[in-house]
């Protein structure tokens, strides 16, 4: 959403900040310089909601990072595992992403910001100027649009990646998330674990190999769908929690 007022000014970032610059980042992207759109973006490995956001965030970069699109995706965490520098740094890895992330550990961009949650971004103008902000996920077109405005470009916009990414998707709430492996009944569209090693995890009898910490998608319905899951963790995998993703009305 468009802030009230353009006065709006966003916090710098701290010069004791930690950075993971990907291999892939150069030039050919926004520098500090050059930047005409800066897109400061919260996340944390170990939520669904936050890496849901990613394809958005991948495909911004890609089209505008080259003509004055600067993303900053700051990883602020929300268990012991994401407190894991390494490991975090490893799933960024794991994960491809191209653009900058900020360890944002000790939660100091975050209170600088005033964050209220996990994910949220904020498109900003030179001279740090806050031009659109959104909480959750959603809110994409209107995101895109901001940065278009600001680099100047009239590209159609990124297509829905999901089917509740649709604008007017009925939507039906999942059921609650569960600690640890759960096995028995549910009802969503999605199935996440969360977990704080790697290792093998049998879904539903399949043997699905973790290699990273944080949120992994075990099953994608096509819809919110009532099924059963089996979630059996090899020894030393250790899963956190199971988590219910939300699907459209069947």
């Amino acid at each position: 959403m468009r802030p009230p007022v353009d006065t709006i000014l966003a916090p710098a970032f701290a010069k004791r900040a930690r950075w993971i610059r990907p291999a892939a980042h150069s030039a050919s992207h926004a520098s500090a310089a050059s930047t005409q759109a800066l897109l400061v973006a919260f996340w944390d490995v170990c939520q669904p909601s936050s890496l849901r956001t990613l394809p958005y965030l991948t495909a911004w970069h890609e089209r505008y990072g080259a003509r004055g699109l600067r993303i900053v995706a700051a990883h602020a965490p929300s268990s012991d595992a994401g407190r894991d520098e390494d490991q975090v740094t490893a799933a960024v890895s794991a994960l491809e992403i191209g653009f900058e992330v900020m360890l944002d550990t000790d939660f100091a961009l975050w209170q600088d910001y005033e964050n209220p949650g996990w994910p949220a971004r904020y498109v900003l103008a030179s001279g740090m100027r806050l031009v659109d902000v959104h909480f959750g996920e959603g809110g994409y077109t209107e995101a895109e649009r901001a940065i278009q405005d600001l680099i100047g470009s009239e590209d159609d916009l990124v297509a829905p990646v999901r089917a509740i990414d649709v604008a007017d998707a009925m939507i039906v709430v999942p059921s609650a998330d569960q600690a640890g492996a759960y096995c028995g009944p549910y009802a969503a569209g999605e199935v996440w674990v969360d977990v704080a090693s790697t290792g093998t995890l049998a879904v539903n009898g399949v043997d699905v190999r973790i290699d990273r910490i944080g949120a992994h998608q075990v099953v994608a319905n096509e819809t919110h769908v009532v099924a059963e899951i089996d979630l059996r963790p090899a020894p030393g995998l250790a899963i956190t929690r199971t988590l219910f993703g939300p699907g459209i009305a069947p």
